[in-house]
């Protein structure tokens, strides 16, 4: 079959597209014939050997991917020809074919096309962790989004304003700021050195109740000093490079929450959330507030033209694949 293999860890110049043997289903996991593979930060961190875990190459890159059963273990729920969204672990998605674990893969509603599912599960998932049981986020609060524009941004501003919140998106160019707002954004302002007034502008100088901080870097400190009392910065990740560091007097003196979200890694702790997720999706998804923003949609043999371009920070919503 064909595939993007990286046989080397030296980043997205390294991906070819080759022929590779089929991959097999074990006794727990889907077999799926991919339509469309999301392409995300993980990948970019994979092809570089700087992911926490790292497979040994030559390996198949692709943490996410949308497509049609082929196989699936008995009293999966998952049956031959259903239509299936799958983060696949540490890889194998960007191939015409691809295995995932079965509690990993989800039915697909009819709502959502093949490109939009392939980048759902992850950037979704985590948007709704993030938001409603790491922040436990009540109706009437306000999230500030940072990284607006982009995959997890956009997931984040639709999954907000479906738990009832209002929203500021901060976007870094007329292109992201457009994904924001036909993401559900309230208000869009840009991350220059003026970003904290113009939130506070927009709060009435109160502040904002939650921060969704998927960016990290030099605007970590002012994200601080953007919540209201009793708020609640979640840190998701770092997409401008650097782990940033904070004065913890800043967090004291507000009497504020610095919150990690790590969706992935709290699977292991409590795998329900997963169902609850799954649930709380669905309902959002039929209520119409969840709709996935797709940007580019690239060739299966552009796939290292799509990382450029996502670590470029050039992405406009969920960058997808077509297989």
């Amino acid at each position: 079959m064909r595939a993007i293999l990286l046989p080397e860890l030296r980043g997205p110049d390294a991906l070819r597209l080759d022929e590779v043997p089929e991959p097999v289903a074990g006794e727990d996991t889907v077999l799926i014939e991919v339509a469309a593979a999301g392409v995300s930060f993980p990948d970019l961190l994979l092809t570089r050997g700087e992911y926490q875990i790292q497979p040994e190459p030559p390996f198949v890159p692709g943490v996410e991917c949308a497509g049609r059963v082929l196989q699936a273990p008995a009293g999966s729920g998952l049956e031959e020809g259903m239509r299936v969204a799958a983060m696949t672990g540490v890889g194998g998605g960007w191939a015409e074919r691809a295995v995932a674990p079965a509690m990993l893969t989800f039915p697909v509603p009819d709502a959502l096309s093949d490109e939009q599912a392939a980048g759902f599960v992850m950037n979704y998932h985590t948007a709704w962790f993030a938001l409603a049981r790491r922040a436990r986020l009540q109706p009437g609060e306000v999230v500030l989004v940072h990284g607006a524009g982009g995959g997890v941004g956009t997931a984040s501003i639709q999954v907000a304003k479906g738990l009832g919140a209002r929203v500021i998106a901060v976007a870094s160019s007329e292109r992201k700021a457009d994904a924001a707002r036909q993401a559900g954004a309230d208000a869009v302002v840009d991350p220059g050195d003026a970003w904290l007034d113009a939130v506070k502008e927009h709060t009435t100088r109160r502040g904002v109740d939650i921060v969704v901080d998927p960016v990290g870097g030099e605007r970590f400190a002012d994200s601080v000093r953007a919540l209201a009392p009793e708020g609640r910065l979640l840190v998701i990740g770092f997409a401008e490079g650097r782990i940033p560091e904070l004065r913890m007097n800043r967090v004291l003196l507000r009497n504020a929450d610095v919150v990690g979200v790590n969706w992935g890694g709290f699977l292991g702790h409590d795998p329900s959330i997963l169902r609850a997720g799954r649930a709380a999706l669905d309902e959002l998804i039929e209520a119409g507030h969840v709709a996935p923003i797709v940007g580019e949609v690239y060739p299966l043999e552009q796939a290292a033209q799509a990382l450029k371009d996502l670590d470029g920070r050039r992405a406009v919503g969920k960058l997808v694949l077509r297989v």
